[in-house]
């Protein structure tokens, strides 16, 4: 009997910490790499002018960020950013090969050598010493790899060909943990990043039912579908506490009867 009442009692404080904060109740999931083994690589597919600039730019990103990190691993005197450039140096050798063996596939030619750009900032490393080296490496790649997303959020899901799909792909996973070791520096200026443009005001849907005429207003659904979501979780937290609640009420001995005496 005491063991049920311990178990009732946990029940409501994990009710309570549900209702009064939820986002400590629910742990977050872990995030699992893309299963790239899905993806074909065939070479299937029209190759758009879109997907041959993915490649070079991919093949740029390498032709620089490799020497870069090699400097990193030479001119730094902090582990930290010595580590960075070695990890960052090592996967662009990975990436490197990966695009190279799809260029040639699709028979693309790529760029032999890092454009004007990147020759600048490669030549501002190697002018530098110390911190304003280090500072230098972490800003210019990082703002390098927040370019990027752009390119790889509209070849990987517009292309046509699976061999660029595929390498959209793989190049996402790449920077994402690029960008993951730069900001562990702990020298990014995240108040000095530029600041994303406001969202645009959202825009009416138009549905026409017969000869009536409908606008539903798209913000106003996803409001809606937000602030249904939390109470929907609150109910069915509070109904499956209520069944396991009235289960285990059963379960729990009954009192002893009295006994009646006739007198």
């Amino acid at each position: 009997m005491s063991r049920w009442r311990h178990l009732t009692g946990l029940g409501f404080a994990v009710l309570s910490l549900v209702l009064l904060q939820p986002q400590a109740a629910w742990a977050e999931p872990g995030v699992p790499n893309p299963p790239n083994q899905l993806i074909t690589d065939t070479g299937e597919g029209k190759v758009s002018a879109a997907d041959i600039d993915f490649a070079k730019k991919v093949k740029l990103a390498g032709l620089w960020e490799i020497p870069a990190g090699e400097m990193a691993q030479d001119k730094s005197g902090d582990t930290r950013i010595q580590q960075i450039g070695k990890d960052i140096a090592a996967q662009h050798v990975v990436l490197d090969q990966m695009v190279t063996a799809a260029a040639k596939k699709l028979d693309i030619e790529l760029p032999s050598k890092p454009n004007s750009d990147q020759q600048g900032w490669l030549g501002e490393m190697r002018a530098a010493e110390g911190k304003d080296f280090d500072q230098i490496y972490i800003d210019r790649l990082r703002a390098a790899h927040g370019k990027i997303f752009p390119a790889i959020a509209t070849i990987r899901t517009s292309t046509r060909n699976d061999t660029i799909r595929k390498l959209a792909q793989r190049a996402n996973q790449f920077v994402m943990t690029h960008l993951t070791l730069l900001e562990s520096s702990g020298i990014v200026d995240f108040a000095a990043l530029p600041t994303a443009p406001p969202p645009t005001t959202a825009q009416a849907v138009t549905t026409n039912t017969g000869n009536s005429t409908t606008a539903l207003s798209t913000a106003g659904s996803n409001q809606q579908t937000s602030s249904m979501s939390t109470p929907l979780v609150v109910g069915v937290v509070v109904a499956s506490f209520g069944v396991a609640f009235l289960v285990t009420r059963r379960m729990w001995p009954s009192s002893p009867r009295r006994r009646r005496y006739n007198r």
